[in-house]
């Protein structure tokens, strides 16, 4: 994992989406899961590459991505 990674989930308090960096206190918020995956690409984009993970719901992860490089592992599923 790179210092660059970030997760989207929803915070339980007020049902909003954060878009976070791995490892840090606060994150950016968003009313909609799809408006913070974008976010959070474009922030990967912008600092060079990394890995996506997005949290449902429920709170299990239901994807994951490498955004800005090559995936050394990629997966066989055909989702991205």
């Amino acid at each position: 994992m790179a210092d660059n990674d970030r997760m989207v989930f929803r915070r339980a308090s007020d049902q909003k989406w954060i878009d976070k960096r791995n490892g840090a206190s606060r994150g950016f918020v968003h009313d909609t899961q799809a408006s913070a995956a974008a976010a959070a690409k474009q922030h990967l984009l912008n600092s060079g590459a990394g890995d996506l993970s997005i949290k449902g719901r429920n709170g299990l992860i239901r994807s994951k991505d490498t955004i800005g490089r090559s995936d050394p592992n990629p997966p066989r599923d055909k989702e991205h």
